[in-house]
């Protein structure tokens, strides 16, 4: 595996349907220690339009959030810094176009994370700010298109859901224009019971001691609650029994007048209270503890954790090996051979070795399923399963070297300036030098580049004893030369 340069400083940017995050960490050891934060409400998903897209004054907004974070991050290395979006950005029809745009105006990659990842992060962030014990903790996080919901121990996550409920996306939907009465807020709390019900007996109450809200929603609630002497600064079910009649009373969001609550937070109050609300009656829950730490706090500590070499992903990759009983001694052969090859064409501890890597360990892990077309698969699975520690882009990147690992390469699509090409051919080579399966000696081989021509140079010797060997390489070069003519395995030496 390649290593990892370590930094001084990291930077993680949360891209909430919310609000938009900057924390930046100080690295000191195995220890973070933070500096500067920002925090911009945008409210992405206020933007979704009636046909699931971003509008053009929240993609604004986004844009101009961004270049201002950008201006902060100038300097920082791109493996020091992760910008992670989440659920506007997983629903929004546009969000491959504007991702483009958000990438420019920040000066980064962004990622697209899965809920359960999103949820892992936020425990991660929230496990981090509280006093590390052996109980179980539920967290509840509302953010503005989402909530999620987790139980961990420690500092890890065994139990994550992402429900698609929101304060944003509440709001909009039961509270038109800030007002609010009775029925529309019975219906709210209602829809959220209804959302968290599939999931009610996995978070019960007794499988958790104690309860831990994270982010804008929880805050707010908590010092609302605190402010007009209703806690101690906890959220409980009787202070918003209390806060749902204020609301009541009050009919719109805009005659609200409640110390602590701060103007950012009112146009979303009503669907956090009544997320929270549904909640807490579903979920059984008496009183909860709102922590310092969130999301943005879980992505530092997990680009930590890949700065130490305490990569998450590596724990997934051998966690699927084992699901899906991957034959350990073969993948083991292949990726020798993939990357021993790999670093004859590309640069040591490029990203792409790591990509590479983890497609040979995988690469049969559609086989359970159908021998026939397992490579197929295998990138189905890679690209919908939840695979903690990868945002969207990685499984997909993944799933592509998997698919590519056999059978033509006409249909991929890929483009023919695509920087996967040579991760392909080494892992396809790989694979056709190995397909004995055996602990068969293998020749000493060159494998080198010029432009788009590729040229592999073996024993004269072996090939002639090895035909079966080199009637494979002679269809493999014809596989190539028919799909990219600027990227070819042109010839053998012997």
């Amino acid at each position: 595996m390649p290593k990892i340069q370590q930094y001084a400083t990291l930077a993680a940017i949360d891209l909430g349907s919310n609000s938009f995050h900057l924390q930046v960490g100080r690295v000191d050891g195995e220890q973070l220690y933070y500096l500067d934060a920002h925090k911009e409400s945008v409210r992405l998903a206020g933007g979704l339009t009636a046909a699931g897209k971003l509008d053009g004054a929240a993609q604004n907004r986004a844009l101009a959030c961004l270049a201002r974070f950008g201006e902060r991050l100038q300097g920082m290395p791109p493996g020091a810094v992760r910008a992670v979006g989440t659920s506007a950005l997983r629903v929004a029809r546009n969000a491959p176009a504007f991702l483009e745009r958000a990438k420019a105006a920040l000066g980064f990659d962004i990622d697209i994370v899965a809920g359960r990842e999103e949820a892992r992060l936020i425990y991660l962030g929230v496990s981090h700010s509280l006093p590390l014990t052996a109980e179980p903790r539920l967290v509840i996080d509302i953010g503005g298109g989402s909530t999620e919901c987790i139980i961990g121990t420690g500092y890890e996550s065994h139990d994550r859901e992402s429900l698609r409920m929101g304060c944003v996306v509440f709001s909009r939907r039961f509270f038109t224009d800030g007002q609010i009465d009775k029925a529309n807020l019975k219906a709210a709390v209602t829809a959220a019971r209804v959302e968290a019900q599939p999931v009610a007996h996995e978070f019960r109450r007794g499988l958790w001691q104690q309860a831990v809200g994270s982010s804008g929603s929880a805050r707010a609630l908590s010092e609302i609650l605190f402010q007009n002497s209703q806690s101690d600064g906890q959220i409980t079910a009787d202070g918003l029994k209390w806060l749902r009649e204020r609301l009541v009373k009050a009919g719109n969001l805009n005659k609200l007048d409640l110390p602590g609550l701060k103007p950012d937070r009112r146009p979303v109050l009503a669907g956090g209270a009544a997320i929270m609300s549904g909640l807490f009656q579903e979920l059984d829950i008496e009183q909860m503890t709102v922590a310092p730490g969130a999301m943005r706090e879980g992505i530092l500590w997990d680009l930590l954790g890949r700065v130490h070499d305490h990569d998450i992903r590596d724990l997934t990759i051998t966690q699927f090996m084992r699901r899906y009983h991957i034959d350990t001694v073969q993948a083991g052969r292949v990726e020798q051979l993939a990357l021993q090859l790999f670093k004859q064409v590309a640069d040591a501890g490029d990203e792409h070795e790591l990509w590479l890597t983890w497609a040979a360990r995988l690469h049969e892990i559609g086989i359970n399923i159908a021998h026939s077309g397992f490579h197929k698969h295998g990138a189905y699975i890679l690209e919908n399963a939840d695979m903690p520690g990868f945002a969207r882009r990685d499984q997909s990147q993944l799933a592509k070297l998997v698919r590519a690992s056999r059978g033509g390469l006409d249909k991929l699509g890929y483009a023919a300036d695509n920087d996967l090409w040579p991760s392909i051919l080494c892992l396809r080579l790989a694979l056709l030098f190995n397909i004995s399966r055996s602990a068969m000696a293998l020749p000493e081989m060159t494998l080198k580049t010029t432009g788009g021509d590729c040229m592999l140079t073996l024993p004269r010797t072996w090939l002639a004893a090895n035909p079966l060997t080199q009637a494979a390489l002679d269809l493999e070069m014809k596989v190539w030369q028919a799909t990219l003519p600027n990227f070819r395995l042109s010839g053998i030496r012997t």
